[in-house]
């Protein structure tokens, strides 16, 4: 009898164990977008002035910045995800929708990788979003549909010393725009910020450095490059291609 009692007293120790090492907490987590040009703060206070000047040393204004931001996967080391499916519209112009908290939990503990989109994915890309519809968001039909990536405007100062517009959207690449338009690659970008542990109410504080958009590795020439982009597949791979040094995880509070 008392070798049975001892025998279920071990039991019950390691069930116990076990039960607290399989414990998890879940937790809230925010992502808030803060905006640089090349280490100087940005916000819509600077807008509606030619105070920038990009790496090819046009000078120019912002007058209105919008972009997606998509699908925040939070990775562990042994391959399994937990996807956030929600997405959030960032509007600097009008300095809402900076800080983003998904309806999704997460659970505390160690990640590999935590990435998010820039944009829509092709997938995501293909739904109909009321919100972004009532945001004149929308890709014409003939230019293959879906939503925006990003809405970057402003003036600039052009060759004849004049202000000039220019209109730097992204959106998905596409060839012969038309009734049946083609797509040479995809151009939204995953962002991936590293590795980092979570115990409680994390806030992710992401930097988007705007100049990047005008920099690396393509210096862009506003003379040449400033309107009817979005038909431009060439100019939208180049967009993808200077975008993937734009954002940056500054720090984790929790």
């Amino acid at each position: 009898m008392k070798r049975i009692s001892l025998l279920l007293l071990i039991l019950l120790t390691l069930s116990l164990a076990c039960s607290n090492n399989d414990k998890v907490d879940l937790t809230n987590v925010t992502f808030n977008f803060n905006h640089n040009w090349d280490g100087t703060k940005v916000t819509n206070a600077d807008f509606n002035t030619l105070k920038f000047t990009n790496a090819y040393g046009n000078q120019m204004s912002i007058e209105r910045l919008r972009y997606l931001i998509s699908r925040i996967v939070f990775q562990k080391s042994n391959g399994k995800t937990i996807v956030l499916e929600g997405y959030n519209l960032v509007d600097v112009t009008n300095n809402e929708t900076l800080s983003f908290m998904p309806s999704t939990f997460v659970t505390t503990g160690e990640y590999s990788n935590i990435s998010f989109t820039f944009g829509f994915n092709n997938e995501a890309n293909t739904n109909n979003y009321a919100d972004l519809n009532t945001a004149s968001w929308n890709v014409p039909d003939m230019l293959g549909g879906g939503y925006h990536y990003m809405q970057l405007d402003g003036k600039f100062l052009n060759d004849a010393n004049e202000e000039q517009g220019y209109n730097y959207h992204a959106i998905r690449a596409v060839d012969t725009p038309g009734e049946t338009p083609s797509f040479p690659q995809d151009t939204f970008i995953v962002v991936n910020l590293g590795p980092t542990t979570i115990t409680d109410n994390a806030t992710f504080n992401i930097e988007m450095n705007i100049a990047e958009w005008f920099k690396t590795p393509n210096t862009w020439n506003l003379n040449e490059l400033n309107q009817t982009l979005m038909p431009n597949s060439a100019a939208q791979i180049m967009m993808y291609e200077n975008g993937q040094n734009v954002f940056s995880l500054e720090s984790v509070n929790q």
